[in-house]
């Protein structure tokens, strides 16, 4: 767990470094690391690189970005860390708003009520927690939970993503290899590649056979000679794995 300060004022990040050991001291059970810029631009940069944070308290106001810019900066990486504001106005609360804060103190910042946030950011970044697909589409970035993912398929250069509701997010075009597209959520447990087109959810999987898998929502897959060796045997494992 990280948790990332930015205040261009260096009494006030100060004021909030102490308040955060001290309730790092008081709740040991909420272990986390704490990172400090003075320097927006900074942040911003290793945002924009996809260094991200589990937790933003961010100064509202600060000079070349301000904490409404690094909390797009934020979104716009697909990260839904909670962000909290801290301010001596509360002129621009609405801002707030648009990045989805979920909290905006007034300075100098009240102990209780920074502590409060911080319980609320923590257990809002525990139900956020469940890993979660980008899919590049035209209408945007859209974040997809693995859980929800039937299958995958690679149509004409494009990732067809199928839900299990039966919705088919579709991809712009991809740039890289299917394979290199996928490998981030083929590395999990549940995930299969049956094919050089399809990678599995096997969650979804009602049936194995020797050419094909069954989806529970009665589509059948192909499975590809090369693949049909190891596709079996980690279907077994995840079989046997469910009733241990």
């Amino acid at each position: 767990m990280k948790i990332t300060l930015c205040d261009d004022s260096i009494k006030d990040l100060l004021h909030i470094e102490k308040l955060l050991l001290k309730y790092k001291t008081l709740y040991q059970n909420k272990n986390f690391e704490l990172e400090k810029f003075s320097d927006s631009s900074r942040l911003y940069r290793k945002i924009s690189e996809g260094k991200l944070s589990d937790i933003y308290i961010l100064d509202m106001m600060m000079p070349r970005w301000s904490g409404i810019d690094l909390g797009n900066q934020i979104r716009l990486s697909g990260s839904e860390s909670a962000i909290i504001y801290i301010t001596s106005s509360g002129d621009y609360a609405l801002n707030a708003y648009g990045v989805r804060a979920i909290r905006y103190l007034l300075k100098p910042v009240d102990e209780n009520k920074l502590f409060e946030a911080l319980d609320y950011a923590l257990s809002y970044t525990k139900v956020k927690a469940e890993p979660v697909c980008l899919i590049k589409t035209k209408e945007g970035l859209i974040k997809q939970p693995y859980s929800g993912i039937e299958y995958i398929e690679n149509v004409s250069r494009k990732l067809a993503v199928h839900l299990s509701g039966g919705e088919v997010l579709q991809s712009l075009f991809i740039r890289k290899s299917f394979e290199e597209e996928i490998q981030e959520i083929a590395n999990q447990n549940n995930f299969q590649q049956i094919h050089k087109s399809f990678l599995v959810n096997l969650d979804y999987v009602k049936q194995l056979t020797p050419d094909s898998v069954i989806m529970k929502s009665g589509i059948e897959l192909p499975v590809s000679k090369g693949k049909a060796a190891k596709v079996k045997r980690e279907y077994l494992l995840f079989i046997s794995a469910q009733y241990r």
